[in-house]
């Protein structure tokens, strides 16, 4: 019910000002007008929704997980822009600047005043490019941090601009009642940045960690686990993640988000597998102990707690191995009796991280690169392996856990729902969106 619900929230918030506008009213015009202020409106209160949709809040990450969060961000970003882009055309032919005498009021003119056209424009452009470059940031291969700074700064920018241009230029945004709404509106997504940027680190700043242990696992690939400092540590579930900020201020941008592989039943140290792909994850291995970290958390709904399947299934692809760990540690810590199989998927041997922790038994490992004297699985985790290791009765009644790359998860969804498993046995997480 829990998604269900924050669906109508959503749904209600978008288009709550596009039915107070057209409560307010004013002189009827022709229907491609009204639909291209309908148009403007929703993409506005859309855009005002994504700061919510990408802000750290744990009632929507950890309610509906965060692969279906970070897909519905995508996806309302490039609708808001399709209704943005569509907005200014739809206008054509409709009378600008000037008195009318058959509207006095100017309510069936568009205005020619430069001012409020301006912010609109520029709004428009800035939320092209914005877009543009959340669709490439991996090709454009600028910094996590660079990108999170132009990606905040550009998404106020573009809500301010369109406040302007919404109350100044709008025929609806300049009523009272619609005005205040829109102030309303931009002051909570606005404070939705004040939360994640200034309100968190102040609480961050009161309970700080240590660096307890920096452990190499494979040539590019580490354990690394920190300690409460003067606190409980953190309330979480095996599977879900955090922020990480290591050796910086709790204000500082040099912040990550990454899965948790211990598990809660093992202590109050949390640990992380890290992988070195970038600025940060590249100098994990010089981080000496006793360095203050700091950690927000826990994020996602990659867990197993609460469910009543038979058995698990926990696919790996890579570090996608980190949150699996994490449940896998837990089962047997707690000696959970359900039955469990792992497949962990690589693509050279040397890759393989915990491999004696895991063991061989309900384990099956795949690597893409094998040597010769390899005798386990080759290739790539896709449906002939899954119909290999799972019997059919496991595939209708088992719960698929997947973490790793996204056309790995893709060929695994898509084969087990084609097999008959129900979408809410399987969960699923990502490491990147495109």
């Amino acid at each position: 019910m829990k998604p269900f619900f924050l669906i109508l929230v959503y749904l209600f918030a978008v288009t709550l000002p596009l039915i107070l506008s057209a409560w307010v009213g004013g002189p009827p015009r022709q229907f491609h007008q009204e639909l291209a202020s309908g148009l403007g409106i929703l993409a506005f209160s859309m855009i005002l929704m994504e700061f919510i949709l990408s802000g750290r809040f744990k009632a929507i990450s950890n309610g509906v997980g965060m692969d279906v969060t970070m897909r519905f961000h995508q996806i309302m970003a490039r609708t808001a822009l399709v209704f943005a882009v569509l907005h200014p055309f739809l206008y054509q032919g409709t009378p600008t600047g000037g008195q009318r005498p058959w509207d006095p009021t100017r309510q069936l003119t568009l205005t020619t005043d430069f001012s409020a056209l301006s912010t609109g424009i520029a709004a428009y452009l800035l939320l092209a490019g914005l877009v543009v470059m959340a669709i490439g940031r991996t090709q454009l291969d600028y910094k996590y941090e660079a990108w999170r700074l132009l990606h905040g700064i550009g998404a106020l920018l573009i809500a301010v601009l369109l406040l302007h241009h919404t109350v100044y230029g709008g025929r609806y945004g300049s009523e009272p009642v619609m005005t205040w709404v829109w102030l309303v509106m931009t002051g909570v997504a606005a404070g939705s940045l004040l939360a994640v940027y200034v309100l968190v680190p102040l609480w961050q700043k009161a309970r700080p960690w240590r660096v307890a242990s920096v452990t190499q696992l494979t040539p590019k690939q580490w354990e690394l686990t920190v300690k409460p400092e003067g606190h409980r540590g953190l309330d979480y579930q095996a599977g879900q993640f955090a922020w990480l900020n290591v050796g910086h201020s709790p204000f500082s941008m040099k912040e990550n988000p990454f899965s948790i592989c211990s598990a809660p039943a093992s202590g109050a140290e949390v640990s992380f597998m890290i992988k070195e792909l970038g600025d940060f994850t590249r100098t994990v291995g010089q981080i000496e102990a006793g360095t203050v970290a700091y950690v927000d958390g826990p994020y996602g709904n990659l867990s197993v707690d609460g469910r009543t399947e038979p058995g698990v299934a926990l696919i790996a692809g890579g570090v996608g191995l980190a949150p699996l760990l994490g449940i896998l540690r837990q089962m047997r810590l707690t000696g959970d009796s359900r039955k469990v199989r792992v497949i962990y998927g690589n693509r050279l041997i040397d890759q393989i991280a915990y491999r004696e922790e895991l063991g061989e038994q309900d384990v099956v490992y795949v690597l893409s690169e094998p040597p010769e004297t390899w005798q386990g699985e080759t290739g790539f985790i896709d449906a002939e392996l899954m119909d290999r290791v799972f019997s059919e009765k496991e595939i209708s009644e088992w719960l698929f856990v997947m973490c790793g790359p996204s056309i790995m998860m893709d060929i695994v969804e898509d084969h087990l729902i084609k097999k008959g498993t129900p979408s809410h046995r399987i969960l699923s997480e990502r490491f990147s969106y495109d």
